[in-house]
């Protein structure tokens, strides 16, 4: 492997595997660099599951249609995924199919992948990142570039380069709880499916005597992976610091007490867990918000619920402005009405401080409410893509993410079909 590339893109998320597989398809030499030893990010290490809605409804002679607000590389992926069979219902994935899905796209498009690497140093001159170190087997190593892709999901690289961001809501700089996913199998699913309100009417009751420490309100469960398995999204991790190595310990030992008890309380209550058993969790909990860099537009949750329309949109998502509690119990939830749909702005993509960074997925420049609306997988993959058209325009021009012509980089995305 060189030590010198066009563009590397640091996290192998679906935000990452856009990025790379856009800038490498327009002829950028490109390393894509994952801490981990697969491509998909959440929705390997943390097992996040379903795709959240990407699309809207509406109407065309009389009858109702979704509009999909996510294509691209996202929708390409998909494609790949429903000849294998492993996609359904425009939500439920395979993720095992998922992951050689995404290696067959890197590959296929050129992108050099490095696994079990971990980013820990920015080496920045003159308002520009020279080099990044990873650690890893041999112990260190430093890759060069031209221009870089933070898609950490935790503003690492920028963080790292000196770039200004903010952590959690305004008030008291709290983030949406941390959740560690897990799945349950040898589930009787039509006894299951029967005593759905039972279960979450004796779970709030042991709430409220104490028998149940975890404060979510309910139990958030998907039951269309597979016959007799029922994922579950209901473990809730409070008050705790994502990107605090002590706080992120404390949550995955947390995540897992509550998970446990979770699993307990319905093999000990209900007759369709009876003969369950706890089959997998996730590696690492899952982040909803951390680092949000403070970028050259900083997005609103009234951007969002105006709809609005930038000149230099990018991408385009209407998933609602889903708030789960940092304090403890209870979701808000604001919905867009059928039709409706915002766009998101180029500028929120570029940190102030750099001129060859430009950072994409869930750690865009937004406000806490904003950032609960576009932190979705497909919202992060259309990110991802427009970075990677970002960095071709760049390089092709010889200038920064911030001067990059938007004209060219709309013009990219719409010849591989992106909604914006």
């Amino acid at each position: 492997m060189k030590s010198n590339y066009d563009l590397i893109v640091i996290g192998g998320g679906l935000t990452g595997v856009a990025a790379s597989v856009c800038a490498a398809r327009n002829g950028l030499s490109t390393l894509l660099i994952e801490q981990s030893g697969a491509l998909g990010g959440a929705l390997n290490t943390s097992l996040v599951y379903p795709f959240m809605p990407f699309w809207t409804t509406e109407e065309i002679d009389g009858k109702k249609q979704k509009k999909y607000l996510s294509n691209g590389v996202f929708r390409e992926i998909l494609n790949e995924l429903e000849k294998l069979d492993a996609f359904r219902h425009d939500s439920s994935f395979q993720d095992q199919y998922l992951k050689v899905v995404l290696d067959r796209f890197t590959k296929s498009a050129g992108v050099e992948v490095l696994f079990h690497s971990t980013l820990f140093k920015a080496n920045v001159s003159e308002n520009k990142i020279i080099s990044v170190e990873v650690a890893n087997k041999v112990g260190s190593q430093t890759f060069n570039a031209k221009y870089f892709v933070d898609a950490t999901g935790d503003a690492d690289l920028a963080a790292f380069s000196g770039c200004e961001f903010i952590i959690g809501r305004k008030a008291d700089n709290l983030c949406q709880p941390m959740t560690l996913c897990f799945r349950v199998a040898n589930v009787d699913d039509e006894i299951f499916c029967k005593s759905y309100k039972t279960i979450n009417d004796l779970y709030q009751e042991f709430q409220r005597q104490g028998k149940i420490k975890n404060p979510r309100e309910n139990i958030l469960y998907f039951s269309d992976i597979g016959k007799g398995v029922v994922h579950f999204n209901s473990t809730r991790v409070i008050k705790l610091n994502p990107v605090n190595p002590d706080d992120l310990s404390k949550a995955e030992i947390i995540g897992r007490e509550q998970m446990l008890e979770l699993f307990t309380f319905l093999k000990e209550n209900f007759a369709c867990f009876k003969d369950s058993i706890l089959i997998s969790s996730s590696a690492s909990i899952g982040v909803r918000e951390s680092r949000m860099i403070i970028g050259e537009h900083v997005l609103s949750a009234e951007e969002l619920k105006n709809c609005t329309k930038f000149e230099d949109s990018i991408a385009a998502g209407n998933y609602d402005i889903d708030i789960h509690n940092p304090e403890g119990s209870g979701t808000s939830h604001y919905y867009f009405k059928p039709g409706e749909y915002y766009t998101i702005p180029y500028r929120s993509l570029i940190p102030k401080q750099l001129g060859n960074l430009i950072v994409a997925g869930r750690c865009i420049s937004a406000t806490h409410e904003a950032q609960a609306s576009i932190r979705i997988m497909p919202i992060c993959c259309c990110l991802g893509e427009a970075a990677g058209a970002a960095s071709a325009v760049a390089f092709d021009e010889n200038t920064t993410f911030k001067n990059a012509d938007i004209h060219k980089i709309q013009a990219k995305l719409k010849e591989n079909k992106v909604f914006f």
